[in-house]
């Protein structure tokens, strides 16, 4: 249905001071320090884990060479998704709107419901990232779970028992995370590089990893997690993050979380000739998802 003169009665006589509603701030970039952005320009995309090989056994002299064999493990999919919105403005409205402000603020509102989309989506990969059933990922479990199956090495996990953002926990996770091993049993070297938190924690964040002295002590201890630099990127707040406890730190394993662009964001505008009505349309393809789960530690909080 277009949007006609009686939905806009007040822009059609004098005396109207401002339209607003559409002037808010913008939070647009939040998945920036979540993923790895590439382009695509298929359907969808496909990642395969290799798994490499295990720790060389000792041979004794004159005995044969063992034998190993690297392998494909499982597959991370990206379906491209198509996001589109799109309104209709009668021509009559067009003619009897007295501020021109009509096509502006509408097409400005229609750029900001995509942008906010697009970093539901990208938040939507952490919320039900606890949830196998909701994010199942290449390996067949969560995200975020105690047994993301392995080749050879067992059951690993980047997650631990719910617990609220402390020193204690951060240190918890970043000695795990140090300890990350790929599906041979092999250390991969990981460290963390940054915390992510929602908006509830910001300050309880910035104290921890800010904070010179050990956080809520009366003692002289220092901040360890500071004192090493643990965190070289610091913190980063989403506020789409829809659990108020959850956190997430990020490590320095390649290829984990990922954007995928099929199309960028594009915008069209025509005549329709039968109404005369005005059409506006936006539309893009994209895909998030992830890789290498390696690449993430998260807490459900508490």
């Amino acid at each position: 249905m277009a949007i006609n003169r009686s939905s806009i009665a007040k822009e059609l006589l004098p005396g109207l001071n401002a339209v607003f509603g559409t002037e808010y701030g913008e939070v647009n970039d939040e998945h920036k320090p979540l993923y790895e952005v590439e382009n695509s320009d298929r359907a969808f995309e496909e990642e395969v884990l290799f798994t490499g090989f295990g720790t060389a056994p000792d041979k004794t002299e004159g005995a044969a060479v063992s034998y190993d064999d690297a392998q494909e493990s499982y597959t991370a999919r990206y379906d491209n998704e198509t996001v589109a919105l799109a309104f209709a403005v009668t021509e009559e409205a067009m003619e009897d709107n007295l501020y021109d402000t009509f096509a502006k603020l509408r097409a400005k509102g229609l750029a900001r419901a995509m942008a906010n989309t697009k970093q539901v989506k990208a938040a939507k990969v952490f919320n039900n990232g606890f949830t196998a059933g909701a994010s199942a990922i290449g390996d067949g479990v969560a995200f975020f779970s105690a047994s993301h199956p392995t080749i050879s090495a067992g059951n690993q996990d980047n997650r631990a028992t719910a617990a609220a953002v402390a020193e204690s926990t951060l240190e918890s996770a970043v000695i795990q995370i140090q300890k990350t091993k790929d599906d041979r049993g092999i250390l991969v070297g990981a460290s963390a590089i940054s915390l992510h938190v929602p908006v509830d924690l910001l300050f309880t964040a910035d104290q921890l990893l800010n904070t010179p002295g050990s956080p809520a002590t009366a003692d002289n201890d220092i901040n360890a997690v500071r004192h090493l630099g643990v965190f070289p990127d610091g913190f980063f707040v989403n506020r789409r993050f829809t659990d108020t406890n959850a956190w997430f730190i990020r490590s320095d394993v390649p290829n984990g979380t990922k954007m995928f662009t099929r199309t960028p964001l594009q915008t069209k505008m025509e005549p329709d000739f039968d109404t005369g009505n005005l059409r506006f349309k936006a539309r893009e393809r994209y895909s998030f998802g992830v890789s290498d789960w390696r690449q993430w530690y998260g807490n459900a909080g508490a």
